[in-house]
């Protein structure tokens, strides 16, 4: 089969197509051929090995000290159930599937084998494999934080790095809440904000919104890059203030403030789950939300793709397809 390998940990050209062996599922797993995966900001910080500081050792342990451990990287994909290990109920051959990885990694090549426990779903009939693989690390990380703040009806959500694969998801599963949204990110991504739902949008390269005096009942900084101090300043009290990403000081700052001047200050890490899975291809069956697919790439053209999103510039989601 084809996979991109990744040889070293580097920049994007580290990665190469080579051809690898079909792999054979074991007691319990799936063969799945993959038609679609992604990159995300998550697949640079593995293939580059850029994490914080905190993290660098365990990761390096668990990843692979001198290269990776896990050879093909890619975290998330749609595809067909080709085959089946035995002592494996939940998946029958020919079913449309999407998922994630986990850290088992695998998703750029033309087949990979996974726990069928693992968060995986079957795809409602009328949505692409393009559109499902964008779902998991997105979807559910949206999910997460939302459900943690309980948004309702009438309240006034901002979400800062609304642009990604994470924010997109987030603006529309809040205002499917019936909150009013604010979307700030660069400038290129406000018009494509506007179109899957938000109510204002802000460049922040143009305006900071902690000097207007608006607040808000809830604030999800997906990229971790706000000022905290100004940041919990603009949220209501008893509000809710959610940290996607944050770096050692805001976490530092977060444990000392976790609940500064009646707000509560939420971080954590989504548990991937299929029950969640199935929850976001109801909604996207339903035409509820929609993934934003910026660019598509061919699996040969990886590291282009990793380029890109390394950019910054990126409107959503990159797809990689292996038609």
């Amino acid at each position: 089969m084809r996979a991109m390998v990744c040889t070293r940990y580097g920049p994007p050209e580290v990665l190469e197509l080579q051809e690898l062996d079909k792999p054979v599922p074991k007691t319990g797993e799936i063969l799945i051929k993959v038609h679609a995966s992604t990159v995300t900001a998550g697949d640079c910080e593995m293939r580059s090995f850029k994490f914080p500081v905190l993290l660098w050792i365990p990761l390096r342990l668990y990843l692979g000290v001198r290269k990776p451990r896990m050879k093909v990287l890619g975290q998330e994909f749609a595809g067909e159930v080709e085959s089946a290990g035995s002592e494996q109920t939940l998946f029958v051959e020919g079913d449309r599937i999407f998922g994630s990885t986990e850290l088992k990694l695998g998703a750029y090549a033309d087949y990979l084998c996974l726990p069928a426990d693992y968060a995986l779903t079957r795809m409602a009939d009328g949505v692409s494999f393009e559109e499902a693989a964008a779902m998991p690390t997105g979807g559910m990380n949206a999910l997460f934080f939302l459900r943690k703040a309980g948004i309702r009806a009438g309240q006034k959500v901002l979400i800062i790095g609304a642009g990604g694969s994470i924010g997109t998801l987030a603006v529309q599963l809040a205002r499917n809440s019936g909150a009013e949204v604010t979307a700030v990110d660069s400038g290129e991504k406000l018009d494509m904000l506007l179109t899957i739902g938000a109510d204002k949008v802000i460049d922040y390269r143009k305006e900071d919104f902690t000097v207007t005096g608006e607040t808000y009942d809830v604030i999800f900084d997906v990229a971790g890059k706000s000022p905290f101090s100004k940041t919990v300043n603009a949220i209501k009290p008893k509000g809710v203030y959610l940290m996607g990403n944050p770096n050692i000081s805001q976490m530092f700052r977060r444990l000392i403030h976790t609940k500064k001047g009646g707000r509560k200050i939420i971080a954590g890490a989504a548990s991937y789950n299929a029950e969640d899975l199935r929850y976001l291809d109801g909604l996207l069956a339903d035409g509820k939300i929609r993934p934003v697919i910026d660019r598509i790439f061919p699996l040969e053209e990886l590291s282009d793709a990793h380029r890109y999103v390394e950019s910054g510039v990126k409107k959503g989601n990159v797809v990689i397809s292996n038609q």
